[in-house]
């Protein structure tokens, strides 16, 4: 798949997946492709945690409370830290943000389907405690997303998206 065939192929998949292994090499390749990400003024604030263990993914995803994410062969947590840029301003959200969005081309472009799961650890400070824990994550580290991947049971619905023209415009807003 060339660049663009990969962004307009890449969907949230909430599915169950095959067992077919994910060899450590493409989640290597998962891993570099995320850490090559923009960092606002180079902070590199993200780190992840590739795993390809299965009783550590069942682990990790206990607390999550959903079977389809424990289905997957590999995941990859991210992890951020909170470290200025510059005169107190972060950019920890938007590095993170930027490296699980090249986690999820990659995904795609290796022909696996992952789902962006950050509400459910973010938002439960019980749910994102144990995760860390099975982990090993130190305290000056805070896990952000949690993105399991691998081969699909079944091809995922994909989401509606609203036409371009009502979301996007040249040379001022509403303006064709």
């Amino acid at each position: 798949m060339d660049a663009m065939e990969v962004l307009f192929e890449r969907y949230s998949y909430r599915g169950a997946y095959k067992s077919t292994p994910v060899p450590r090499g493409h989640l290597t390749q998962i891993m570099e492709a995320g850490l090559a990400a923009p960092s606002g003024c180079n902070t590199q604030t993200t780190s992840l945690i590739g795993l390809d263990d299965a009783q550590l993914i069942s682990a990790v995803t206990a607390p999550l409370d959903a079977p389809e994410f424990a289905s997957s062969p590999a995941a990859i947590c991210v992890l951020t830290q909170h470290i200025p840029g510059y005169d107190d301003v972060y950019f920890n959200v938007q590095d993170y943000a930027a490296a699980i969005e090249n986690i999820l081309l990659a995904v795609t472009a290796l022909g696996y389907a992952s789902c962006w799961v950050e509400g459910m650890v973010t938002g439960d400070r019980e749910i994102r405690e144990k995760m860390s824990a099975a982990l090993g994550i130190p305290d000056d580290y805070e896990l952000v997303a949690y993105l399991p991947f691998g081969v699909p049971e079944e091809a995922g619905p994909r989401a509606k998206k609203k036409p371009f023209e009502q979301r996007a415009w040249f040379n001022g807003f509403g303006l064709r």
